[in-house]
């Protein structure tokens, strides 16, 4: 991807769209409480291969999807990245429907800084002080809420670390972001599938047999996992990458909305020290990173 020299208007509302879309996207997903959030996940899967699959033939770019799938490497990277993306949707429904919404937005607020670390752990890139005192006040923060909670905060770190790490292979495929996500939910396809086939089997799914409010809200499943994701794709080419870091922070702003002000969850003291503390880290983060390009550009 050809990173662009100054942000566009197009890349901009694209981006822009995309983060809304993923801000508003508990209230979808909080809509199906009542269904399991594996099956969420493969009809997440299985109603995104036809939208992904029109726009790459529309793009006229099925020609690198069959390259790709030629390709023993990257078919094996696909493999990391599409069990990467299918363990942070799962983690992600289930913090939404189980009523942890806030433990979502603290994991999306967190993963700048945890890929900042794991860019310094495994591509030895160098931690600027700034960096490092950012990445210090998260890791106090999550300290904090787990000595409160008398647990680890498993949903935001899950969350935290299967993203970075599914961001870090991503960058590993050598194909676009659209043929690389219609690749992954193509290689998860068939386990999707056998799933829903198996719940029906044994009478435990909701798809067909429930109401046909559910049966739309798992069809509108695709539309809401790929569109988003398409957005992104394009909007990110008419971005500089300072912008696209900072409009990072929409969605889990908006998760974290929802949350407290929708879905009534409980903002504890722990939570009004350790939100404040991810902030101000985010702050730091993003000032050093700022001033970083344009030492860069200078």
């Amino acid at each position: 991807m050809t990173q662009s020299s100054g942000d566009t208007p197009q890349g901009l509302g694209f981006a822009l769209g995309a983060y809304i879309l993923w801000g508003f996207l508990p209230l979808y997903m909080k809509l199906l409480s009542h269904v399991g959030p594996a099956e969420v996940v493969a009809h997440r899967v299985i109603w995104s291969v036809p939208l992904a699959g029109v726009l790459l033939i529309a793009l006229r770019r099925t020609g690198d999807l069959r390259t790709a799938f030629s390709s023993p490497r990257t078919l094996a990277m696909g493999c990391v990245t599409a069990t990467l993306i299918t363990v942070n949707w799962g983690i992600y429904v289930w913090a939404i429907t189980s009523d942890r919404a806030l433990d979502a937005a603290l994991g999306y607020y967190i993963n700048p800084l945890f890929s900042v670390a794991l860019g310094a752990l495994i591509l030895r890139e160098r931690l600027t002080r700034a960096q490092m005192v950012a990445i210090a006040l998260a890791a106090c923060a999550v300290a904090v809420l787990a000595i409160s909670a008398g647990s680890v905060p498993w949903a935001a770190i899950g969350l935290t670390v299967s993203w970075g790490f599914y961001a870090l292979a991503k960058k590993q495929l050598p194909i676009g972001p659209n043929q690389g996500f219609l690749l992954e939910v193509l290689i998860l396809l068939i386990p999707a599938l056998a799933y829903v086939a198996w719940l029906g089997w044994t009478g435990q799914g909701v798809f067909l047999v429930g109401d046909m409010e559910t049966n739309w809200l798992l069809l509108g499943c695709g539309a809401v996992t790929a569109i988003p994701l398409i957005l992104y794709a394009n909007g990110a080419k008419g971005l500089r990458l300072t912008t696209i870091a900072i409009l990072q922070y929409v969605a889990p702003t908006m998760i974290f909305l929802c949350a407290v002000i929708v879905f009534k969850e409980p903002f504890g003291q722990a939570r009004m020290i350790a939100f404040p503390m991810i902030w101000m880290a985010l702050v730091i983060y993003s000032v050093s990173m700022i001033r970083q390009m344009r030492g860069v550009r200078t």
